[in-house]
């Protein structure tokens, strides 16, 4: 910290008085989400009584209708959770194969061996989110559906005013236009819906319902076997037939089984430990253990004496990305389908390695993957071609985020998602939701570790980030982004531990970004040697770089991100919540 207190910002720059928004603290919970109204009714669950897993599913709900484009009842998510009971960090997995009859040999011959891109039923997988609610309630929560899900009944009934974001994005997005189901919600009359226009949602008020309904129906039977009955009615009961009857009617190729058999998995996270932060990721079907390749590449490396958002600084995280995502490539996808060798990926000895391929002073326009079995003896080589197309998908959407912190110190970090704005598109009937399209992020390439196989969860970008500080919570934190968002994550970590920023300093500093990698998004192509930075990173540095190799791209200078995040101080246990200007983001604490 410089002498009057402020975040250390590189000379260039004009330095800040202040941040956009208040860092908002308290001591009992706290709660940071994509909404206003998902944070608020986080936050009186939390004053009700209810723990963080609890306030965690009313608050994610509360997204499905106040960030619509972003996430769903039709959604997938990742969840990472701390149970302060035992002490331990969880993965939720709650991604979803693709329908069973969505097969590389099928798309070969009936869609001109193409995926469609955020677009339609055939780019759709199995939704996530009512199991996500069950397994959080059911596992570690206190409340029932009835509880959690009344404030999104209510939202989504009498309805709620829209924003400008809201507003922009149903105006923007060609797809909503197409589907009639779909325009007959978002576009009244033919319109679309404007800000300040109060937006209803019938449909999905009765949805809920439905899962209330099954669980009052089966209360006799005590608390487990009713949160399962409001559960089962989505999957396996008539909201599961009638999803199916809805995709066979046009042309999609869910049917019902693919809902029956559908369950979210509990997993051991992966971490990594940086300068005594323990950074804990999903493992599996997820792109979240790049970050940690990523940051055990950057520790070798004196990154405060570089300077905040320096040409050195920049340089070397690009750098350090490139090589985290070749391996990304390489090795990470569903790890029931394919083997993913952590202990020696986040070994000392191969980052060591890896580090060696960082040169300092000339931007590289290689895709590096490693070779971990020169490092452990017992692996085998891994034969992959990993050939990206020269330009990628035209990827419109974003997700959302949420995330809670209790008064016993139970942690929930949230991402969820229908990964492009409104999924496929196309509202399922009558039922109020459309199914999100993460299955464009399959390859068609048997080869590769993302190939697309029955069964076979796609490799995600949802990537949501809890931290631990002497074995407590120290940080949650997440964004919106795609392939962005291990960036945008790690940008606001590093600049609260090695530039001593407080947290919404550290949401609010200006971002990089770079795409010199293959996207997730299919046909996977590639931008090399791209780097975006923010308006706000001085054009000296933006010289330098370029100077360097990198393609330097201009944003503005509120564009790279919506991050929400909660610190939890280690010595007194304040919190502190933060909120990104750049959306609609917003934070409570008490």
């Amino acid at each position: 910290m410089g002498a009057l207190g402020l975040p250390f910002i590189h000379a260039d720059q004009p330095r800040p008085t202040k941040t956009m928004r208040p860092v908002v603290r308290g001591t009992r919970h706290a709660v940071s989400s994509r909404t206003p109204q998902a944070t608020e009714v986080a936050q009186n669950i939390l004053r009700a009584g209810g723990n963080a897993f609890d306030a965690a599913v009313a608050g994610q709900a509360t997204l499905c209708i106040t960030d619509p484009a972003s996430n769903g009842v039709g959604g997938d998510a990742f969840i990472l959770i701390y149970d302060a009971k035992t002490g331990k960090v969880l993965s939720i997995n709650g991604g979803g194969p693709a329908p069973r009859l969505a097969t590389i040999e099928w798309y070969r011959t009936n869609n001109d061996n193409k995926l469609p891109i955020d677009d339609s039923l055939l780019a759709g997988t199995v939704p996530g989110t009512v199991d996500l609610w069950y397994t959080m309630l059911d596992r570690w929560g206190t409340m029932s559906f009835a509880e959690v899900l009344q404030p999104a009944i209510e939202l989504a009934e009498k309805g709620f005013p829209v924003g400008e974001r809201l507003a922009r994005g149903i105006a923007q997005v060609e797809k909503l236009k197409k589907y009639p189901t779909t325009s007959k919600l978002y576009l009244p009359n033919g319109n679309p819906l404007r800000t300040g226009e109060v937006f209803r949602n019938p449909g999905l008020a009765r949805t809920l319902q439905r899962l209330v309904e099954a669980e009052t129906g089966k209360s006799s039977a005590g608390r487990h076997e009713a949160l399962k009955a409001a559960r089962d009615r989505f999957y396996k009961g008539d909201i599961a037939r009638e999803m199916a009857a809805f995709s066979e009617a046009n042309d999609g190729l869910f049917r019902y089984d693919d809902f029956a058999s559908y369950e979210v998995k509990i997993e051991e996270p992966v971490s990594y430990s940086y300068r005594g932060y323990d950074v804990y990721k999903n493992p599996s079907a997820n792109q979240g253990p790049s970050e940690l390749f990523t940051i055990g590449i950057l520790e070798g490396f004196d990154l405060k004496a570089m300077g905040h958002n320096s040409a050195d600084y920049i340089h070397v995280n690009v750098e350090a990305i490139k090589l985290a995502f070749a391996d990304r490539e390489k090795f990470l996808a569903d790890q029931d389908f394919v083997p993913i060798p952590f202990r020696t990926l986040l070994s000392p000895e191969y980052i060591a390695g890896r580090r060696t391929l960082v040169n300092l002073r000339r931007a590289s326009s290689r895709l590096q993957p490693g070779s971990p079995e020169k490092f452990n003896s017992k692996l085998k080589p891994v034969h992959r071609t990993i050939e990206a197309a020269a330009s990628g998908g035209d990827h419109k959407g974003d997700t959302s985020y949420i995330a809670v912190v209790d008064s016993q110190r139970n942690a929930v970090s949230w991402t969820p998602s229908l990964h492009s704005s409104w999924g496929t598109g196309v509202v399922l009937g009558e039922l109020g939701f459309s199914l999100n399209c993460r299955g464009d992020y399959f390859w068609l390439d048997e080869n590769h570790a993302n190939a697309l196989e029955v069964g076979k969860r796609p490799r995600s970008t949802l990537t949501p980030t809890l931290i631990l500080k002497d074995g407590k919570p120290f940080m949650a934190v997440g964004s919106p982004g795609g392939d962005d968002q291990c960036m945008r994550i790690m940008q606001t970590f590093l600049n609260v531990v090695e530039f001593d920023m407080n947290i919404q300093a550290a949401i609010e500093a200006p971002r990089w970004s770079t795409e010199s990698f293959p996207s997730s998004v299919f046909p996977h192509g590639t931008k090399k040697l791209h780097v975006s930075v923010e308006e706000r990173v001085p054009q000296s540095v933006r010289k330098q770089l370029q100077r360097r190799g990198h393609k330097i791209e201009v944003s503005g200078p509120w564009t790279l991100g919506a991050t929400s995040a909660i610190l939890v101080d280690p010595k007194s246990g304040v919190l502190s919540a933060g909120a990104d200007p750049r959306g609609d983001n917003y934070a409570l604490a008490w």
